[in-house]
């Protein structure tokens, strides 16, 4: 009973770490994640916003904080020149309000 409830609590906990610190390396191989920017907003996987404090990239729901150093960073993500290289497609919005994913299918990436 014991093991089943630390279990459930482990689980628990785990689901609610996100990664949203976001560090952009230059080499592919250091990338946990590769990342294509499209053009169009109905390609992307997830739509992101850029914020400026960490404090306000919360949970998985495309809210980005752009670290300086990888150790600072949750996930470290390479861009991508070609569609087919990347992992995740993201589209950059302009307002807070329209970060989202378009499907919890590659959700997983950035826990």
């Amino acid at each position: 009973m014991k093991t089943n409830l630390f279990c459930l609590f482990f689980i628990i906990s785990f689901s609610s770490i996100t990664a949203q610190k976001i560090y952009s390396t230059n080499q592919p191989y250091k990338a946990d994640i590769k990342v294509f920017v499209v053009e169009n907003e109905y390609q992307a996987d997830l739509k992101v916003y850029k914020v400026s404090r960490a404090y306000e990239a919360k949970k998985n729901s495309g809210l980005w904080y752009f670290s300086n150093t990888p150790y600072d960073s949750d996930k470290k993500i390479y861009f991508c020149e070609n569609e087919y290289e990347a992992d995740l497609k993201v589209f950059f919005v302009d307002y807070k309000y329209q970060a989202k994913w378009k499907s919890s299918e590659k959700k997983f990436l950035l826990y």
